[in-house]
């Protein structure tokens, strides 16, 4: 993961709380609208989302294209590293003090 993006470690920086849909790595402005319309307003709830289909990066792409309107371009960007990388450690880099 030496090749995060700004925003990817900004994300992963600090525990995912209560941060909205729109703060997670590859989810662009068209997208998070219609992630909020359809419930998921909040990136754990994403997550959550990731987590029920068992960290399949490919079928939560294919989900998140067929089901939320996002576009081909999603296979290309940090989308799945950065719920993958949060679904390991969703506290953020101190949950070793929980």
């Amino acid at each position: 993961m030496d090749h995060m993006s700004p925003r990817l470690r900004t994300f992963l920086s600090e525990p995912i709380g209560e941060k909205n849909v729109a703060w997670v790595d590859g989810v662009s402005r068209e997208l998070a609208i219609n992630l909020c319309t359809k419930g998921f307003n909040k990136a754990y709830i994403l997550l959550g989302q990731f987590l029920l289909m068992h960290k399949n990066e490919a079928e939560f792409q294919k989900w998140l294209i067929c089901c939320c309107g996002a576009t081909e371009y999603v296979h290309d960007s940090d989308q799945g590293t950065a719920l993958y990388s949060a679904s390991r450690n969703p506290e953020g880099p101190d949950s070793r003090d929980l």
